[in-house]
């Protein structure tokens, strides 16, 4: 069952930070700050991460009537916790030392460490499945399908926010559907456009070929004359390109590009043997 609960966070064995705070859950990272040569010669800073550990304790919300264990937090959505300390150690000024990191290109700056913590005593609200341990205890822990929530904001926030995601949701969806008829109507026009161009194309092609048949059936006596060296397709340029394995010849390097079949005999063109002719 997916309960909500809002209360007061508290441990019995919390975990005491160095500035005094106590808090049940504690990460500290160390990252090391350093200067480094880049390509064009020019220092620019940089960091790694050196350290990052991580504790949690046993703990619970307490509502004024009663408290509630919570477990997992960690991986709940909405868990922010409070920099509790932020510290920056400077790097020792050993000549040694700075001398073999110049040699390597870096110029060490120091250690930057930070401590978060979840702190005893702070409003939370936590959205998840309550369940009954062997002993009787009710924890909130979570579940294995639904919302998991460990936030300092209060449910009509939570509500709120997740009203803007779906409504985010909502105009995403609606936008990558608009988006997706636009592809498909261009694709089916880019479509009806090739297959238009290519039936003119046979068309042409068609009747050009009627009529070259037309002109040899005649007996014309010379081909400079009527045109029958002419390229079938654009009707300008000598055709010069065998079609393989039909063996026709009727169109120009031009034209034979845009062919997938012989525009005499419709067979599948396999290959085009260039001819010359002197």
């Amino acid at each position: 069952m997916v309960v909500t609960i809002f209360g007061r966070v508290g441990s019995d064995t919390p975990i005491n930070c160095k500035n005094g705070l106590r808090g049940v859950i504690v990460e500290e990272t160390a990252e090391q700050h350093f200067l480094k040569h880049n390509d064009a010669g020019s220092w620019i800073q940089d960091s790694v991460l050196m350290l990052s550990m991580s504790k949690e304790v046993p703990w619970y919300l307490d509502d004024g009537t009663g408290h509630v264990y919570v477990v997992g937090a960690r991986g709940a959505t909405g868990l922010v916790l409070t920099v509790a300390s932020e510290v920056f150690e400077e790097s020792g000024r050993s000549l040694v030392r700075g001398t073999l990191d110049y040699l390597q290109g870096l110029k060490m700056l120091g250690v930057k460490r930070i401590e978060r913590v979840l702190p005893t005593g702070t409003s939370f609200t936590v959205v998840g499945e309550a369940v009954k341990d062997d002993i009787g205890t009710i924890r909130i822990q979570r579940p294995p399908k639904g919302p998991f929530y460990v936030s300092p904001k209060s449910i009509d926030q939570l509500i709120a926010n997740l009203g803007k995601q779906a409504r985010w949701y909502k105009y995403s969806s609606m936008g990558f559907t608009i988006f997706g008829v636009y592809l498909i109507a261009k694709h089916a026009i880019q479509y009806i456009i090739e297959r238009r161009r290519r039936w003119d194309l046979q068309r042409r092609v068609l009747a050009a070929a009627a009529q070259r048949s037309g002109q040899d059936s005649e007996g014309s006596n010379g081909k400079a004359e009527n045109g029958s060296d002419k390229c079938v397709i654009c009707l300008e340029q000598e055709y010069n390109a065998v079609f393989v394995p039909c063996g026709h010849m009727c169109c120009c390097t031009s034209c034979f590009s845009h062919l997938t079949n012989c525009p005499l005999c419709r067979r599948r063109i396999e290959q085009i043997v260039r001819t010359f002719r002197h």
